[in-house]
């Protein structure tokens, strides 16, 4: 009877010992996982936060509405790719920095209503959209921003010019307005920091060390002194209502506006009767 209980008490342990190297290799295995996937996040970044659709370069616009096609030489000698549809009595000039998919034969499309409601709009392709060359760094988009702007700017006066922001192009437009004096700033489906919308997608990854692109809106509008009108829908997909309430919040005694759109989607705001009812009170339509 001895015997078969030291023999019992020595098969637990043996067990128990097994059960423990399990566990091990399985928290070393997660682990392993965990990182892998944390160094691939941080590789692979750029095709996780553009999604460029290039065009050739002799690829031909057409709208149904007049326009110019521009090349914007940056200091590094990369040319950027833009459209200004223009207008014979414009109430005014929108430039408009759009999200991180497709090209300007899309966006084009996109920015129309604008033009059908009496204003000129300029948009450009970042690096890499279109026919836009380059590479791409935060801080090269970011002086990219500082030349299109420039460069918009021998079309019409700032008091006149309207900067907008849709989802990725709301960090350009957003820092633009924090060092300038447009008449105003419209934001679409705008975010907090691209840090808060790393972190809504990866909640158990440390988005402040791995994201070399934070686009931290918040900070730019600190500096902001010109009317501010953020565009958001309840149900967006992508970047969550509550990173667009979060800056709105964290624009406290500054001249903003925050238009919520019931049932509104990531790209589909314009769909709905009550985004083009705010916006037409925004551009003094209505």
């Amino acid at each position: 009877m001895k015997q078969a209980f030291l023999l019992s008490g020595k098969w637990k342990k043996i067990e128990s010992q097994q059960m423990l190297n399990v566990l091990k290799i399985l928290l070393l295995t997660l682990l392993g996982l965990y990182l892998v996937v944390g160094l691939l996040i941080y590789l692979l970044q750029e095709r996780l936060i553009f999604l460029p659709e290039d065009l050739p370069s002799d690829y031909t616009y057409s709208f149904d509405a007049s326009f110019d096609e521009h090349f914007i030489t940056m200091a590094d000698g990369t040319d950027l790719n833009a459209l200004h549809f223009n207008q014979p009595q414009s109430k005014g000039l929108i430039i408009y920095f759009h999200g991180n998919a497709g090209n300007l034969a899309r966006w084009g499309e996109v920015v129309y209503p604008f033009v059908e409601l009496g204003y000129e709009v300029f948009i450009v392709d970042y690096r890499g959209y279109g026919k836009s060359g380059g590479n791409r760094s935060q801080k090269v988009l970011l002086s990219d921003a500082d030349a299109v702007y420039k460069y918009a700017s021998q079309l019409e006066s700032e008091e006149k010019t309207i900067l907008f922001g849709r989802s990725l192009g709301s960090a350009f437009a957003s820092y633009l307005a924090g060092k300038n004096n447009p008449s105003k700033l419209i934001l679409e489906t705008p975010f907090y920091s691209l840090q808060d919308v790393a972190k809504d997608m990866m909640p158990i990854y440390p988005a402040e060390y791995l994201l070399r692109y934070n686009f931290r809106n918040y900070l730019y509008l600190n500096t902001c002194e010109v009317p501010i009108y953020i565009f958001h829908g309840t149900d967006d997909e992508v970047v969550d209502y509550s990173s667009g309430k979060q800056l709105f919040n964290s624009l406290s005694g500054k001249d903003t506006e925050f238009f919520t759109i019931e049932g509104g989607h990531h790209n589909d705001l314009s769909n709905f009767t009550s985004y083009w009812h705010y916006m037409k009170i925004v551009l003094r339509d209505e």
